[in-house]
């Protein structure tokens, strides 16, 4: 019994840990975007995406060179890409006012657009490289460069949308007496507590799936992806309530198109091999699952809907959550 219950209690603690640092991450980062006059939108997209994603970029690292638990680690990236379009619904719900689609900037198709081309091009990748169109440089996957070049393309071009768009007005001034230097101080330190945590969080994961009985690929898809996507959650909630709706969307896609860089990442970190070639090809569910989500998403902000179920959900939160719960339930079945 004790054996069960010690690594479901380290796994809590990793939970705690990281949903402690998002509320920080998100303060800070409003008042570093009121004191540089950068939108909301692009601090989103890539100091707090980038701040979010760091436990799976941990995570990806630790599972590929400690662990050699490579499923874990891609699980865990394609696995929080969905993770983070499902807080799309919880977003929806909480906009209680007007229907979420309608209120937020249109800049966010810019980013969705490119995470349609980054997710669905792993997913892609994922299948070649289990065939004869796989190859390499090294231990390095041939297709590597690709996602570095598109990922760097994906936030040139946002930060060259945001300058183009946004209208020119004086730097805003924080509420209360908090620099510059300290929201900078207090950023880093919120961040650092979600390295700790994401370290720790692999061999938590491993623990669990070898007590349990579970195959790697459901590990690293549902539970360690929900556990290093707890800060994405909290940001989400945290940014809802300061009324930085546009702030949690960017967060939200600019970690999805980081998710996709900590791939490359891992498969660099990957001694072995290309990275995408060791591992189950059922991944490949979770990243198309991901892109038909991101397409969703693109859909209701051209066409805006206002209908709601119980006045309470819309179809297209109703449309990302059949998709989130048909790919889970096929990578159960079929992951290894």
């Amino acid at each position: 019994m004790t054996a069960t219950f010690l690594p479901w209690l380290k796994f809590a603690v990793c939970v705690v840990l990281i949903g402690l640092a998002g509320p920080a991450l998100i303060r800070n980062g409003d008042v570093i975007a009121r004191l540089t006059g950068l939108s909301r939108s692009w601090i989103g997209l890539v100091l707090i995406a980038t701040a979010t994603s760091l436990p799976e970029l941990i995570t990806g690292v630790s599972a590929v060179i400690a662990v050699d638990a490579p499923n874990i680690a891609v699980g865990d990236a394609l696995g929080s890409c969905v993770f983070n379009l499902m807080m799309l619904v919880l977003l929806d719900i909480l906009s209680r006012e007007e229907p979420m689609y309608r209120r937020i900037d249109q800049g966010h198709i810019l980013t969705a657009g490119f995470g349609v081309i980054l997710i669905g091009a792993a997913g892609a990748f994922l299948l070649l490289s289990q065939n004869a169109l796989s190859f390499q440089f090294l231990h390095v996957s041939g297709y590597t460069p690709f996602i570095i070049v598109i990922y760097l393309v994906a936030v040139r071009a946002a930060f060259v949308y945001e300058r183009r768009t946004r209208s020119p007005s004086a730097l805003a001034k924080a509420e209360g007496s908090i620099s510059l230097r300290n929201a900078a101080l207090g950023y880093l330190a919120a961040a650092s507590v979600i390295v700790v945590a994401g370290t720790w969080l692999p061999f938590v994961g491993r623990e669990i799936a070898e007590v349990m009985g579970w195959r790697t690929t459901f590990v690293g898809t549902l539970l360690i992806a929900g556990a290093t996507s707890v800060p994405e959650l909290v940001v989400t909630v945290s940014a809802l309530r300061l009324g930085a709706v546009d702030m949690a969307i960017g967060s939200l896609l600019g970690s999805n198109l980081f998710d996709i860089l900590i791939l490359a990442i891992d498969d660099i970190a990957y001694g072995k091999g290309p990275l995408l070639r060791a591992v189950s090809p059922a991944h490949a569910i979770t990243a198309f699952a991901a892109t038909i989500m991101s397409g969703i998403f693109i859909v209701a902000m051209l066409f805006r809907p206002e209908t709601r179920l119980g006045g309470t959900i819309g179809w297209v939160s109703l449309s990302l959550l059949i998709v989130y719960l048909f790919s889970s339930y096929a990578i159960y079945l079929l992951g290894h």
